[in-house]
């Protein structure tokens, strides 16, 4: 088991009522589920995300924490938390990563693999993926 590793999976949400295709406002929410798997303690502190719509056009957000919290996770706990963003498309992805501090002082990121934002009927055609 590696000392420092936070896992994290993200289930991501259609937002019909806060949308407004016609004003090309797609609403999505997303709740990450961030579990220590490693064998000491550690702090989230800050996030870091790039958006992508279909369009080519990317937003990167940075902050402290994550909705107002910066959770201490012991080994095999977790936090939950539900966020959201807004595109001009149907389509889109999201991707990202937390920094982490250990609390024996030792810093490391805990990735987000990239994840699809999708509009119901927005076609069976994947959202663009950058690699």
């Amino acid at each position: 088991m590696p000392r420092y590793l936070f896992t994290c999976e993200v289930e991501p949400q259609f937002l019909s009522e806060q949308s407004s295709p016609e004003e090309e406002q797609y609403a999505f929410a997303y709740t990450i589920t961030i579990t220590n798997a490693g064998e000491v303690a550690a702090q989230l502190i800050a996030r870091h995300w790039i958006i992508d719509d279909a369009r080519g056009h990317t937003e990167q957000v940075k902050g402290l924490g994550v909705v107002g919290h910066q959770p201490l996770l012991r080994p095999g706990e977790s936090f939950q938390y539900t966020s959201g963003t807004r595109l001009a498309t149907p389509t889109g992805s999201m991707r990202g990563s937390f920094f982490c501090v250990a609390e024996d002082g030792e810093r490391f990121e805990a990735e987000v693999a990239e994840f699809a934002l999708r509009a119901p009927g927005s076609g069976d055609a994947p959202a663009r993926v950058l690699h």
